[in-house]
């Protein structure tokens, strides 16, 4: 394993493992999620947090892809409805959609809110009292939260962050975070920017704490850097990349591994229009709120667990 050097956005001496690969393949996904040592035990049962992608895109998480990690774990592939009307706001479209893209094809599928909204305290309540989570979310005592990093038209990117966020949170809870803690319905048109971002990063802190307090529980994190569009998997005419393919990158920090993400894509020489897009958005306010709340570092070691050291660093 080779380490390609430390990074530092703080002033804080500490520094999260971050693990990566070129390798974007059913194989390399699976050894980046053994980097870490986090295997669950036999009496877990396992939640892999995926998007589900809106139906007419294509950039989402392919089921040839996830499929081997999803059963080396055990896994059940699970998602929530959206705020938003479409094929995905009700259980049943939704799950048509899941068979549609092909996860249903490799795992049992759980839309986590079809039962509704529990309820999950949030550390300090700057923005969010609680947070409403998709009920079904108790089931399970491990989560892999398997994100596409790509753009977002609202948040500048989405990484793991956004994913146990806005994507673990009901319906319901969707329209509480973007209003940042004002409306149940609707997408928070009109809020302001920073208040919807700290309240993604209130959001994530509750469900990572969730699985902290959990008797057998446990949480990790993978973002694949792949078809890196400047919109959201939740796009139904997402525009065509304009940069190469990146890797996959693994933590059990998750504002280290998708500070790492930003970090990479303003390196990429091709990574121009991202950047113009997470910057336009404020995007990358999301991690110095999450640390600020003490959910992870912005300092981070980035470890290669390919044989070769890439000479992209």
């Amino acid at each position: 394993m080779n380490s390609l050097g430390k990074h530092s956005h703080t002033s804080g001496k500490l520094f999260s493992p971050v693990y990566f690969t070129k390798d974007i393949s059913a194989d390399g996904l699976v050894k980046i999620y053994k980097a870490l040592n986090r295997e669950p035990s036999n009496n877990d049962r396992v939640a892999v947090k995926i998007s589900s992608g809106e139906p007419g895109g294509h950039n989402f998480l392919s089921p040839d892809l996830i499929e081997k990690l999803v059963k080396e774990v055990k896994g059940t592939i699970v998602e929530c409805n959206t705020a938003y009307k479409g094929r995905r706001h009700t259980t049943e479209s939704h799950k048509q959609v899941m068979k549609e893209h092909g996860y249903s094809a490799i795992a049992i599928i759980d839309i986590m809110d079809e039962n509704g909204s529990t309820v999950l305290p949030t550390k300090y309540g700057y923005h969010l009292d609680k947070n409403y989570v998709g009920a079904n979310l108790s089931k399970y005592s491990y989560l892999i939260n398997l994100a596409h990093f790509k753009g977002h038209a609202m948040a500048g990117f989405g990484g793991v962050l956004k994913n146990q966020s806005i994507g673990i949170a009901s319906a319901k809870g969707k329209s509480y975070i973007h209003s940042a803690g004002k409306e149940f319905t609707g997408i928070g048109i009109g809020v302001r920017q920073e208040d919807f971002l700290e309240a993604m990063a209130e959001a994530a802190e509750s469900v990572t704490n969730y699985f902290k307090d959990s008797i057998y529980g446990n949480i990790l994190y993978i973002d694949v850097m792949n078809n890196l569009s400047v919109d959201c998997d939740c796009d139904s005419h997402p525009a065509k990349p304009t940069m190469k393919d990146i890797g996959i990158l693994s933590s059990l920090d998750p504002v280290a591994l998708d500070q790492a993400c930003v970090d990479l894509v303003y390196a990429a020489k091709d990574g121009a229009d991202l950047v113009e897009r997470i910057e336009r958005q404020s995007g990358v306010h999301i991690l110095e709120a999450a640390y600020n709340n003490g959910l992870g570092q912005r300092n981070y070691e980035l470890f290669s667990i390919d044989s070769e050291p890439s000479s992209d660093f």
